[in-house]
C-alpha cells in the first residue's frame, strides 16, 4: 500500500473517532435539560410546602441532580480534550499527505522529463535512419503497402462504465459527442459507432468478440494504481488491474489497432497496452467531464476524415485550446505507440 493510501486511510479513521466523540459529547449536553428541570420543580416545591421532611427530601434530591451535572461537566471537559487531540492528529496527517503528493508529483514529473528525453533521442535516431535514400523507399513502399492492407469500414466500440457508488459523469454526452462528429466527417461511411453501458468487466470480452473492434474506447473512472473501474452485479465499482486489461487486448481481436482510455491516471495502462496494439492514448492525471468529451470528439473526426492517428490526436488537443478548456486539460492527453511505428503514418481506416 502506498504512503498516500495509508495516510488518507488514517485521516478518514480519525475523522470518524472524532465524528462519535463528537456525538458523545452532544448526547451527554443533552442530558443536562432533564436535570436543570428537575432541580427547577424541586426548588419550587420547597417554596410551596411547609413540610420539613418534604424539604429535606428536596434538598437531597438538588444534591443528586447538581453532582449529575457536574459529572456531565467532567465528561464533557473529558471528550472536549480527546477532541482537540484527534482534530490535531488529522491537521498532522493531512500535512503528512501533502508532503507525500508533492513528492510523488515530482516523480512522475522525473519521469515523464526522461520520457520526453527518450522520445526525442528516439526521434533524432528515426531521423538519421531516414536521411538514406534506400531505407527511405522502403519505408515509403511498405507505408503504401499497409494502406492498400487498411479496412474500408471500422467499427468504434465505445465502453462505458458509470458507477452507482462512484462521482457521476455525463458519458451519454461524450457518446453523443463522438457520434455526432463522426456522422459530420468526410468518410462517416467507414466508420460504425457501437455502444456498451453500464459496463462489467467480462463484457469486455463478449463485446470485443461481438463487434471485432479496430478502436476500443473505455470511458469513465480510473485510479491512481493504473486500475480501470467497471461495475458489478450491483453496479457499483469494481476495479479492474492495468495487467488484466492487457492481457484481454493480448487475447482477443487482432484487428483492434487503437485503445482509446478517456479515464483518469490512465497513461499507464495506455504505456503497457501498445505491447500487443499499434496505439493507445491515455490521460496522465485527472480529465474533467467537458476535456473529455470535446478530446475525444474532435478525435474520432479526424479519424473519420481519414487523418494519421498523430494528426487526430493532435486536433483534439486543438480542440481543447479553441474551446478554452484549462491548460492543465490540454496537456493530460499522451499518445503511445508501439515500437517501431511512426504515429503520423498510422492511420486506421482507409480514406
Amino acid at each position: 500500500m502506498s504512503l498516500i493510501e495509508t495516510y488518507r486511510r488514517t485521516i478518514k479513521r480519525k475523522k470518524e473517532e472524532l465524528r462519535r466523540l463528537r456525538n458523545s459529547k452532544a448526547t451527554e449536553i443533552g442530558k443536562v435539560p432533564s436535570h436543570k428541570k428537575k432541580i427547577l420543580s424541586a426548588q419550587a416545591t420547597i417554596a410551596r410546602t411547609k413540610s420539613t421532611t418534604t424539604k429535606n427530601s428536596k434538598y437531597r434530591e438538588i444534591e443528586r441532580e447538581e453532582k449529575r451535572l457536574a459529572d456531565i461537566d467532567k465528561k464533557v471537559a473529558e471528550l472536549d480534550k480527546k477532541i482537540a487531540k484527534i482534530e490535531g492528529d488529522i491537521i498532522s496527517e493531512e500535512k503528512k499527505l501533502g508532503r507525500e503528493v508533492e513528492r510523488e508529483q515530482k516523480k512522475r514529473d522525473a519521469a515523464e522529463k526522461k520520457r520526453l528525453a527518450d522520445n526525442e533521442k528516439r526521434m533524432k535516431e528515426v531521423s538519421g535512419m531516414l536521411d538514406r535514400h534506400s531505407e527511405m523507399h522502403q519505408e515509403t513502399n511498405r507505408a503504401l503497402e499497409e494502406l492498400k492492407n487498411l479496412p474500408e469500414k471500422i467499427t468504434v466500440l465505445f465502453m462505458a462504465s458509470n458507477p452507482l457508488d462512484a462521482p457521476q459523469l455525463r458519458l451519454d454526452e461524450e457518446a453523443r459527442a463522438i457520434q455526432e462528429m463522426i456522422r459530420k466527417s468526410e468518410h462517416r461511411d467507414s466508420v460504425s459507432f457501437e455502444t456498451r453501458w453500464a459496463t462489467r468487466a467480462l463484457d469486455v470480452i463478449q463485446a470485443i468478440n461481438e463487434e471485432n473492434p479496430a478502436i476500443i474506447h473505455f470511458s469513465g473512472h480510473g485510479s491512481h494504481d493504473d486500475e480501470i473501474v467497471f461495475q458489478d452485479n450491483q453496479g457499483n465499482a469494481k476495479l479492474v488491474s492495468k495487467e488484466a486489461i492487457v492481457q484481454t487486448m493480448m487475447s482477443t481481436s487482432d484487428a483492434i489497432k487503437l485503445v482509446f482510455f478517456n479515464t483518469c491516471f490512465s497513461y499507464g495502462q495506455a504505456q503497457a497496452v501498445v505491447q500487443h496494439v499499434d496505439a493507445a492514448i491515455g490521460m496522465t492525471t485527472t480529465i474533467g467531464d467537458e476535456a473529455a468529451r470535446v478530446f475525444a470528439a474532435q478525435f474520432y473526426s479526424a479519424i473519420g476524415f481519414g487523418l494519421s492517428v498523430k494528426k487526430a490526436f493532435e486536433q483534439g488537443k486543438s480542440a481543447l485550446m479553441l474551446e478554452g478548456i484549462p491548460g492543465e486539460d490540454e496537456d493530460t492527453p499522451e499518445l503511445y505507440v508501439k515500437d517501431g511505428l511512426d504515429p503520423n503514418e498510422l492511420i486506421i481506416v482507409r480514406p
